[in-house]
């Protein structure tokens, strides 16, 4: 049953390459996919169910290895619904624009549903290529600077992150993340600083972060959507997953270090974003801020292994930033189509032309800087919660105490610009990009309202996400 969200799309992606319609393939894989993946999760199995290989040593396989898992399947197959919807492909790269789509949604599924560190990896580097391909040859502006400094930076992260995991596996009888434990304390300092500039390359952690934002900016809407809401997600879940097994005391170690750079994130790009000119640079920089708050989860995880709230936290908040960032620049890619630019001064008064479209993109936007009831609030406030668990005034402010009061701050940088942006495009007079715009058509509704939904349940009630764990 699993295996076959990893064929749909891979099928899909073949046959739309073959000479099948591009966009009925690819949304009848994303819509076969959710239904496939919803019959798997009501089952409840998280047993492995599809065996590759299996000798004493090695036991390659695929699965719903536990509650995060889920999570982050639920995430893809919601996200990739909603980026084959969005973007408008160019004339006549129809098989390019939904096959490298399918494409990307299936390496960061296969990711999500491995069971051992080689399938983990694997699938990550295969999401990667259609990506650069994407970005290069059907993006905009300096796309072909955007895809080789994506690719360096990506590449070079995940050589340094191999040579991570190839030394921790060497200390383990197997690859399989059943098998994870600490290894020998000797060497958890030097796996789990290879670790952490391995994954946070790959999460845009500071100062690592400076591809992210210009590839988004450049990359159509589908590929923004799926590296930036899901496969970005990558580096975070093996951090949890697979860094705080094998060294626990290396990641301790490095605390201070983790502190600082994640400040980097929230404080430093928060102002980065706060000068940005035009949208797509402005969410871009604002989704590198945003993984600041989920490497503080992760942090306070280091801190106390025992903390009961970091690891929720941080799933909920990478499950809440992944849909609420998929949205946004699906209505980016919206508001280009509607009036030809993304230059926020260019724009103004478009509420009055497109009322729906300034609903709804307000709701994102509000979602983003953590307004209550929507779900990237209750992945906030845990975030907050785990920097103080189990802290008492008598043990004095540690680092992850300190650095959970500074990153506060970061909400008011965050309200900041996307209220500016917001009031700069939406309300005012009209201008002369924004006369002629027409709201929301029903074809864009459907992913649109979907992620709004997602948001606005997952707000009032995020149990339904924190109950798989």
């Amino acid at each position: 049953m699993l295996f076959a969200l990893l064929l749909i799309p891979i099928v899909a992606a073949i046959a739309i390459f073959l000479g099948s319609p591009s966009r009925i393939t690819a949304l009848a894989a994303a819509l076969a996919n959710i239904i496939v993946a919803a019959f798997a999760i009501t089952q409840g199995s998280c047993s492995v169910s599809f065996q590759v290989l299996e000798n004493p040593n090695i036991n390659l396989s695929l699965g719903l290895y536990d509650g995060m898992s889920v999570i982050m399947l639920i995430l893809s197959v919601l996200v990739t619904l909603a980026a084959v919807y969005s973007g408008k492909c160019p004339e006549g790269r129809e098989k390019l624009w939904f096959s490298s789509t399918l494409l990307i949604a299936a390496g960061a599924i296969g990711a999500f549903l491995a069971t051992d560190v080689f399938f983990f990896y694997a699938f990550h580097e295969l999401a990667l290529i259609p990506t650069f391909l994407m970005i290069g040859m059907l993006g905009r502006g300096d796309r072909k600077a955007a895809a080789w400094k994506i690719t360096i930076y990506l590449a070079t992260g995940s050589i340094i992150l191999l040579a991570g995991l190839l030394l921790a596996m060497g200390h383990l009888d197997s690859f399989a993340f059943s098998d994870l434990k600490a290894i020998p304390a000797e060497h958890q300092n030097t796996v789990a600083l290879l670790l952490i500039i391995g994954f946070g390359t790959l999460v845009s952690l500071f100062p690592l972060h400076s591809w992210a934002a210009p590839a988004y900016a450049c990359a159509p809407a589908p590929v923004s959507m799926l590296h930036a809401g899901v496969l970005k997600k990558f580096g975070l879940y093996g951090i949890l997953r697979i860094g705080m097994e094998v060294a626990p005391e290396g990641m301790a170690h490095w605390l201070p270090w983790i502190c600082v750079l994640l400040l980097g994130n929230i404080i430093w790009v928060g102002l980065v974003t706060l000068n940005q000119k035009r949208l797509d640079l402005m969410l871009g920089n604002s989704s590198v801020m945003h993984m600041g708050y989920i490497f503080l989860a992760i942090a306070a995880l280091a801190a106390n292994g025992d903390n009961e709230i970091a690891k929720p936290a941080a799933v909920l908040l990478m499950f809440a930033h992944g849909i609420s960032i998929a949205l946004l620049f699906s209505l980016s890619a919206m508001l280009e189509e509607k009036t030809g630019t993304l230059e926020i001064a260019q724009l103004g008064g478009l509420a009055k032309k497109a009322p729906a479209f300034a609903f709804l993109f307000g709701l994102a936007g509000m979602a983003s800087i953590g307004l209550p009831g929507l779900a990237n609030f209750a992945g906030e406030v845990m975030v907050f919660f785990a920097g103080f668990a189990d802290w008492s005034p008598k043990d004095g402010l540690g680092w992850v105490q300190i650095t959970t009061i500074i990153a506060l701050w970061g909400v008011v940088l965050s309200a900041v610009y996307m209220l500016r942006a917001f009031r700069n495009i939406f309300q005012g007079p009209l201008v002369k990009k924004t006369s002629d715009a027409c709201d929301i058509c029903s074809c864009d509704v459907i992913p649109a309202y979907l992620l709004s939904a997602v948001l606005l349940i997952v707000g009032i009630y995020p149990q339904l996400i924190l109950q798989f764990l």
